[in-house]
């Protein structure tokens, strides 16, 4: 077990090293060059370069020691310690891969800007995924998205974008119009590649389903789709009746014909349908012997 856990811890450390990599990596290849300013210190950094002429590498030094200061303050040690080394280790990487992006700056430049767009979206979303995904953070941003959370009660989700539609709009006002598009566009593709990364692909739906037919709707969840499903007790909160709903997992080629087969046979039933990410376990039919063809 403690060889699996340090397996693990160097996994992780390993992600998040080659995740800050290539976030540092991007930020001088893509986001400086292209004044794409969108998200956090780093694009607050490359606005007040253009403003004030300030170096924006020495800001994001100076700004994530800040806010380290802010962060063990007010949020306390235990929140601090996981900001820390990110906080330090990214601006050292953002000097490490200067030169390295100076000498591949040659090979990136693009007749259409849109390819730099999407490529920086692709680049951003995979680099973060590795970090979120490693347990770890790189302190700015985050520190203020927590801060946010404790005193003003927003979530942490909804302070990022606030933040960063703060941002696309300077950039838009202090660049050009096209820069705040292209810079919104992307937010919305990297945040697709994030999700990616840290959720995986859903290759299924989850179906929670309520019926008066439920018999009828078990019975094409076997027949027809060959698998296994969960009854779930329930109390109508208005009624207080007690009844019950079926979870069933099927997949996104059946999703459609799952959901039309279960109008066809009661029109008034009510569910509700999610993504899947992962699925461990169940049944199918060929592992339900007891069950009559």
């Amino acid at each position: 077990m403690k060889e699996i856990s340090n397996r693990k811890i160097i996994i992780q450390g390993l992600m998040f090293v080659l995740g800050v990599f290539l976030l540092a990596l991007n930020y001088n290849l893509f986001l400086v060059p292209n004044n794409f300013a969108f998200a956090g210190m780093s694009g607050i950094a490359i606005l007040v370069h253009e403003v004030t002429g300030f170096d924006s590498t020495l800001f994001i030094y100076i700004s994530n020691a800040v806010l380290i200061v802010i962060s063990f303050i007010f949020l306390g040690w235990n929140i601090t310690k996981k900001t820390i080394l990110g906080s330090i280790l990214y601006p050292v990487m953002i000097t490490f891969t200067y030169p390295i992006a100076q000498v591949l700056l040659v090979h990136f430049q693009f007749t259409e800007l849109i390819l730099t767009v999407v490529l920086t979206a692709i680049l951003y979303g995979i680099s973060n995924g590795l970090i979120y995904k490693s347990g770890y953070t790189t302190g700015g941003n985050d520190v203020l998205m927590q801060l946010m959370n404790k005193y003003l009660k927003i979530p942490e989700s909804k302070g990022l974008l606030f933040v960063n539609v703060i941002v696309i709009i300077c950039c838009t006002y202090i660049f050009t119009i096209e820069h705040g598009i292209y810079s919104l566009i992307i937010m919305l593709i990297s945040t697709l590649f994030l999700e990616r990364i840290l959720y995986g692909i859903s290759d299924s739906k989850v179906f929670y389903i309520f019926t008066r037919k439920p018999k009828q709707i078990k019975k094409i969840i076997f027949d027809e789709f060959q698998t296994g499903f969960t009854v779930l007790p329930t109390k109508g909160g208005y009624s207080h009746t007690r009844s019950s709903l079926l979870m069933v997992v099927a997949s996104n080629r059946d999703y459609y014909k799952f959901k039309t087969r279960i109008l066809e046979i009661d029109p008034n039933a009510f569910f509700v349908i999610e993504n899947c990410y992962e699925v461990n376990g169940g049944v199918k039919r060929s592992n339900l012997p007891f069950i009559e063809d």
